[in-house]
This record gives structure tokens, sequence and C-alpha cells, in this order.
């Protein structure tokens, strides 16, 4: 989710062609259309193995008025995978470019190109992504391009428990801090989703990364700030981003009644994030 300069929030989320809903409250949402509709994106194809197949994991920042929008595509338990960016002056089905690739694994790679976000410090833009395999990895980006300034990465975060389920890092900085903020354990899977969330910290932007037991994330380490709890289970697929009130955290979850967007504030002032 991200925010434009008029106070309009934008929520882009997993669909065939990435869907698009816009809120002028942060409650209720319009469904606008698709970023890329009638199948346009067959770029995509060789990576989601079907015609006009599933987008994941859209993330939005809106600079200068532009939106930058990074998406994943693949299938379910591989890692032939990749990462592309679309770029757009309004947000608007119809507004869209096609940027081209960011990065792609293919099986000879350890680890897995989904889940992308973008985190910028002053001129410095770095993309984390990744997904199970071995874990969440860090690049430095080109700011003109937004494409990867070098194929060197950094390993920010691992796990070997559960098949190794850890993806859908976000990172995101409070005082002196960088938080980096994953999704663990099994997402996707209604009422028998287990997904939570989980964070570490870290004074530097590529770690190490430790969570509360000063156990480091590239260790298994992460310490639980969001799971299921009554009627709300599996939240994960996270976005933690600073709105005009608070810092604010996004996320989808399931009921007996299907996915929902779950919205949450967050608290960073004893030093480690509270979800209320």
């Amino acid at each position: 989710m991200c925010k434009d300069a008029s106070g309009k929030w934008w929520l882009f989320s997993t669909a065939p062609g990435i869907a698009i809903r816009s809120s002028t409250d942060r409650i209720n949402f319009k469904y606008e259309g698709l970023v890329f509709p009638n199948g346009a994106a067959t770029w995509t194809d060789t990576y989601t193995g079907t015609s006009n197949g599933n987008l994941w994991a859209p993330d939005c920042t809106i600079i200068g008025g532009t939106f930058w929008l990074y998406y994943s595509a693949s299938s379910f338990g591989v890692n032939k995978s990749a990462i592309f960016l679309a770029k757009s002056s309004t947000g608007l089905p119809g507004s869209w470019s096609n940027q081209g690739l960011v990065t792609s694994t293919t099986t000879s790679n350890d680890y897995n190109a989904i889940d992308p976000h973008l985190f910028i410090e002053g001129s410095s833009w770095y993309l984390s992504l990744g997904s199970f395999w071995t874990g969440i990895k860090l690049f430095q980006l080109n700011s003109s391009t937004g494409k990867l300034s070098s194929s060197s990465y950094t390993s920010i975060a691992r796990r070997t428990a559960n098949s190794g389920a850890v993806e859908a890092p976000i990172i995101y900085k409070s005082g002196s801090y960088y938080y980096l903020i994953t999704s663990w354990d099994k997402c996707c899977a209604g009422t028998s989703s287990t997904y939570n969330i989980r964070v570490g910290r870290a004074t530097n932007v590529k770690g190490p990364y430790v969570d509360k037991n000063n156990v480091q994330l590239t260790s298994g380490g992460g310490t639980e700030i969001l799971a299921t709890h009554g009627s709300i289970i599996g939240p994960g697929g996270q976005h933690v981003y600073k709105d005009s009130d608070a810092v604010v955290i996004n996320y989808h979850y399931y009921t007996s009644s299907g996915s929902k967007l779950g919205i949450n504030l967050v608290d960073f002032s004893s030093g480690w994030p509270v979800v209320y």
C-alpha cells in the first residue's frame, strides 16, 4: 500500500494482471482494475508457467509523483522466478509502463527471486527479496533505473526449521535501528494457514539483524509480532510504512469467509515494534 500527494491510498495485490484498489479513508477500498489487463504481461508467462498467471506480492512506492511497482512472477514450490518493475504517473489502469526485468533466479540458484521490497535511505536504494531456499537477500539498486547496480547481495535472514519458511521481507527504519520484518510458515492455505509475522533489528541496513533474544536472523532468529488470534488466521504478506497519523502495518489474513485485508498501527517507542 502507498499514499499519493492528494492523500489517497493505493493497494496493489496478487492477481492475474495485479489488482488495483484505492481508498480515501484507509478503511473502504474501491476496485479500480488491473495494472496489466487482458493478459498484457506476456513477459511473465515463462515464470508463471501459464498465460496470464497470478503476479505476486506487488510493492508500491511513490517518488516525486511517480508510482514504482515491483512485482514477482513464479509458481508455487519452484525458484524459477523473476521480479519486474512497472511505473505510472497516476496508479490507474492503462497508465502503467513496463520497465522490464529487475532480477531472476533459476533452479541453479539457492534462493528465490520473489517478494520484492524497495527501501530508500537518502540516495541509496535497496531491494530485499526472498522466499524459502536460503532465505532473504538484499541487493543495492541504481536509483535512476530502479534496477540492480550489482549482482552481488547480502544474506540477511534464513531459517532451516519448517522447510526454511521465511519470506516477504520488509525493511523499516525507526530511530537508529533498521527493522527486518518477515512472514514465517504456511501462507495461502485458507483457514489452514499458519503464517505469522516476525522481526529483527540492526544498526546497519545490511545487518546483522538480531531478534529480542539476540539470535541472528541468519541463524533462524525472529521475534513474533503478529500471529493467529481469535478469528484472524495466518496474518502475513505485510507492508510497514509511515503515514500521517502513525506507522501502519497492512497484511492479509483468513477467516472462515475468505481472505481479508488487515490494517493496524505499530508502536516502535520501546525499540521493538508492537502492533496495536
